[in-house]
Parts: C-alpha cells; structure tokens; sequence
C-alpha cells in the first residue's frame, strides 16, 4: 500500500468550515440556529427522523432563508429529493440510506454532499465517492445514535489523517474534549448536545469555537515544518483504504 501524499485535504465547497451544528427541529429553530451561528458554527444540518415529508421541507425551508442570510451552508440530513425541494445546500446520507452516488444524481454537482462512515470498513467503502466530506463517528456513545457504540477517537483521527477529503467528527464534542480530540488528529468537528441544550447557544457557540480555533492553533503551531502533517491528499476519498 502506498501512503498519501502529505498535505491538506482540498478545501472543496467548505473552504476551513470546521463547526458543524446537526440540529432536531424544535419550536424556536430559526432563532436557536441563528445565536449559534453568531457565536462561531459555520455549517449547519437539520436532522429530524420525527418531521414527516411536508414538515421537514416545511422547517428546511426556514433554515435555508436564516442560514442564507448568515452566509452558512444549510444542509438536509437523509433525503436528497427533500433537499432539492426545500432549496438546500446540500444533503448528507448515511450508511443505510440511498447510495453516494444516486444521492449525487439528485442533488446535481454544485450541491454539498456529506457521507457518514463509523469504520475503517465504512471508509474503505466511501472510496471514490462523489462527496464533499465525511463524517466520522460516534467517537463516544450519544442519544442522537442509539445503540452505536463509540468509535473511539483512534478511528477519527485516522479518518481525518487518510482521507482525501474534509472529516467532520461526531460524538461528544465540547469545548473540554476538543484538545484531545485535536491532538488525536481531527480537525473538524460536529456539534448536537452541547448547543441544543444549552441555556444560552450563542455563548456556548462561543466558548467551543473559541476552544476549537486554540486547538487548532496551537496544532498547526506544533507541526509548522513537519512535511507529515495534513488533513488529506487531493483527489476524493483515498483508495488505500481498499487495501488496509
């Protein structure tokens, strides 16, 4: 097997977006996404197995104009035809729902396409994939994925190392757990309970992106001069992971 070539994963439609809110709906949605993109969230998807069709394009909608005007990405979780219909930015799929491939078809070329992966298997498979970015995750257990077990952040690091294009972890993420988490090797993050339940989002937005870019700072600090360093290689998601 060969190695990927050192260097940072192509910035793709996310350019260093590295805060990512995956949100339910709830009654106060616009308002809730919009404090927490003034404190630092820089992607947003809604993520609602309870919403019927109607009513997941219904609230998609609603966020598509508040993350618009925010100049935020707003992504569909799930369903790429709701996506296109509600006017997203782009849709993010998991392992049992509709194929990278047919996903892409739906959206067209210029929309946002995430992909989750939980295993090394799962990241094989996303080799070539039409996507954007990967998720990669649970690093620990949580309620928003019931009965996954954690991933460990071993797995988000190696993700994050290996694949050619942006790895946004999941699972646990706080402005405590970032440092090791950015010293396991990732570099982009997922965010569910820290700001969903949060008394105040705007100022818990701010604490943990304030604890990510310090993370991140002092990383990039640590590697200046070292050739191995990096997020990915050009190109799509890594083949090499067929052979590992």
């Amino acid at each position: 097997m060969t190695g990927r070539p050192p260097g940072p994963a192509p910035a793709g439609p996310l350019g260093s977006r590295c805060l990512y809110l995956c949100t339910a709906d709830r009654p106060d949605l616009g308002q809730f996404v919009a404090a927490c993109v003034r404190g630092g969230v820089d992607i947003v998807q809604l993520r609602d197995k309870e919403l019927d069709e109607a009513g997941q394009v219904r609230r998609a909608r609603i966020l598509q104009r508040v993350c618009s005007d925010l100049g935020v990405p707003f992504v569909l979780n799930d369903r790429p035809d709701l996506a296109v219909e509600a006017g997203a930015d782009g849709v993010h799929v998991g392992q049992d729902d509709v194929p990278a491939a047919e996903a892409r078809r739906t959206v067209g070329t210029a929309a946002i396409l995430g992909l989750s992966t939980h295993s090394p298997d799962d990241l094989a498979g996303a080799a070539g994939a039409p996507v954007d970015y990967l998720s990669a995750g649970p690093v620990v257990p949580t309620p928003t994925k019931p009965g996954r077990p954690g991933t460990g952040a071993a797995y988000a690091g190696l993700a994050t190392r290996r694949s050619s294009v942006p790895v946004f972890v999941t699972g646990g993420v706080t402005p405590t757990t970032v440092p090791g988490l950015v010293a396991a090797g990732v570099r982009r993050f997922v965010v569910v309970r820290w700001l969903t339940e949060a008394t105040d989002p705007e100022a818990a937005a701010r604490a943990l992106r304030r604890a990510v870019d310090d993370a991140l700072e002092g990383a990039a600090a640590a590697a200046d001069g070292d050739p191995a360093s990096g997020e990915g290689a050009p190109g799509g998601v890594s083949g090499s992971f067929a052979t590992r």
